[in-house]
């Protein structure tokens, strides 16, 4: 989770817990959609501007992105019935929890059309899944891994959610793809995106694991919290950092070699690529749904030697370009 401070700047108009997104005064008229994220970080930047473009080419229909006020399946989940008991059409949700929470996903779906997106829920009654292969995105953080320790490393994680599909599917990923090498995932900290424990997770890993020599950042702003802890306690460089999506500070740490490489997702695609879906659904065509309910948006390693152009490419999309 992640994005440009450009981006950021263009999405000032947004308000913090909910966005609505070019809805004139006859939007009560308008079949409404909504993106649900699973907490605050400037990681949806990214879907909103997703959103944007696609009320953009979708006048007939109101879009908004909102997010939980905390991090919790409960309070997710609380949006969601308000969203319905407000006439929203359908809903693309970022589960939080989706292993206790599928009676209460399977009631929104029973009520609205339930998508998916960041993290599934595979068990649920959702009509499809948008978003990474985050199985794929943990393979490709260990052959981030692999290269950058060819004589081996103990590694800790750092995670957001720990219950969430996209935090046990990037790890399960990650070990898979480490199996057999001498690079091991020893152990992965969870912090209920809440971003001061996230940086004293690390502190605390620093004090009681001094043989670890490389640090996962799950989540998008993961990274730069173990960037910041490393550079506070003077070790940046010195120990491996492997990041997760393209926040500034996770991009400047790969650009100047302290951070290996990152994986990078796509979330502006999710929201655009899933508002269309959306709205098409409601249509009654089904077209867009894939048989096995996934669509998969791919992600990407960002290296020492692509971060300009990356960069080059968000600012191009901060601008609609």
């Amino acid at each position: 989770m992640k994005f440009s401070k450009q981006l950021a700047a263009v999405l000032t108009a947004g308000t913090l817990f909910g966005i609505g997104v070019a809805a004139p005064a006859s939007a009560q008229d308008k079949p409404t959609l909504a993106f649900v994220v699973n907490g605050a970080s400037d990681f949806w930047k990214a879907a909103e501007a997703g959103v944007r473009k696609a009320q953009s080419e979708m006048p007939d229909y109101t879009m908004e992105l909102k997010y939980p006020e905390q991090a919790a399946a409960a309070i997710q989940q609380r949006l969601m019935d308000d969203l319905v008991a407000a006439g929203v059409k359908a809903i693309m949700v970022s589960a939080i929890d989706p292993g206790t929470s599928t009676e209460a996903l399977n009631r929104i779906a029973g009520q609205i059309p339930l998508f998916t997106t960041d993290s599934d829920a595979p068990q649920s009654k959702r009509v499809a899944y948008i978003g990474s292969s985050n199985v794929d995105a943990g393979k490709q953080a260990a052959e981030i891994a692999l290269k950058a320790l060819p004589n081996g490393a103990k590694c800790i994680g750092f995670v957001g959610l720990l219950g969430a599909d996209n935090a046990k599917e990037r790890i399960q990923g990650m070990k898979e793809g480490l199996a057999g090498s001498k690079v091991e995932l020893i152990d992965v900290r969870g912090d209920d995106i809440d971003q001061t424990r996230a940086k004293k997770n690390v502190e605390d890993a620093l004090v009681a694991s001094p043989d670890v020599t490389c640090m996962v950042g799950f989540y998008s702003y993961n990274t730069p919290r173990i960037y910041e802890a490393l550079r506070d306690a003077g070790k940046l460089g010195q120990i491996t950092v492997i990041g997760f999506d393209d926040d500034p500070i996770t991009l400047g740490g790969v650009k100047e070699g302290t951070i290996a490489a990152t994986v990078v997702q796509q979330p502006f695609e999710w929201a655009y690529q899933g508002m269309k879906l959306m709205a098409a659904y409601l249509k009654g065509d089904k077209s867009g749904i894939p048989a096995n309910g996934l669509i998969i948006i791919p992600t990407k390693v960002i290296g020492k030697d692509d971060v300009d152009t990356y960069a080059a490419s968000l600012k191009a999309m901060a601008g609609g370009g």
